[in-house]
């Protein structure tokens, strides 16, 4: 198989470690991702605010970096799931929209990859901690990425896992939604952590580093001790204690 790591921005340019841990956790599987390094921004932030023409160009480079590739897997299911809108942006184009469904067809989010393709859920990992998880909006309700991360999580010895109430409640990060609406993403990420103060746990894991990133830095104003963790870091610490 020739399998891509799809980085997205974020986990590019702020948190390279979960990228780390994706390619040293598939190499477990005889998984070598390549990296193409034309790869740029899916597009989603030009895409959500009204700029087509300007996120046809990062489609564009997307599809071409991954063209030749059998999977393309990303940290990221909103990321993810923007390769999903390239076929209505390429609407009037037959050629790029075939490609681009092509592309949608090959993607997928980290979990997805390991318990779809691979049928891994038990990683042989260990992390005797109490955990809770925040399922991400697209992740979670678009891509349908739900069970997924449940059952690697599940099968983690020693990890205690708390269920997060109103666990599918946005966290109010929603990309350009913070910046417009920042009074309304302020109350709800406040919100958030209240739940996640609820569980008394002291890790929350999820898939998607910008929801990850918000929700830390209101635990962090608000002075709270609870770690912060996309999944793919969770269970590689976990293998490394094993």
């Amino acid at each position: 198989m020739k399998v891509s790591l799809f980085i997205t921005c974020l986990s590019d340019a702020i948190f390279p470690r979960v990228g780390e841990a994706m390619v040293r956790l598939l190499a477990r599987y005889g998984v070598e991702l390549e990296f193409p390094k034309v790869q740029t921004c899916c597009g989603q932030p030009a895409y959500n605010s009204g700029y087509w023409d300007e996120a046809r160009t990062s489609a564009r480079t997307i599809v071409a970096a991954f063209e030749h590739s059998d999977f393309v897997i990303a940290p990221s299911g909103s990321c993810t799931y923007m390769i999903h809108h390239y076929a209505e942006l390429f609407k009037e184009d037959p050629l790029m929209r075939e490609k681009a469904e092509r592309l949608r067809e090959k993607t997928y989010e980290f979990s997805q990859f390991l318990v779809q393709v691979l049928g891994v859920t038990d990683l042989g990992a260990e992390f005797r901690h109490t955990v809770t998880y925040h399922p991400s909006c697209h992740g979670s309700r678009l891509l349908g990425v739900k069970d997924e991360p449940l059952e690697l999580l599940q099968q983690v010895r020693g990890l205690q896992f708390v269920p997060l109430p109103y666990a599918d409640d946005c966290c109010g990060f929603g990309g350009t939604f913070a910046v417009k609406m920042a009074d309304i993403s302020g109350a709800m990420v406040t919100e958030k952590v209240d739940h996640i103060k609820e569980t008394q746990a002291e890790v929350l894991v999820g898939l998607d580093m910008a929801c990850l990133m918000n929700i830390a830095g209101n635990l962090r104003y608000r002075g709270e001790p609870v770690r912060v963790m996309h999944l793919a870091e969770l269970l590689y610490e976990g293998v490394k204690q094993a």
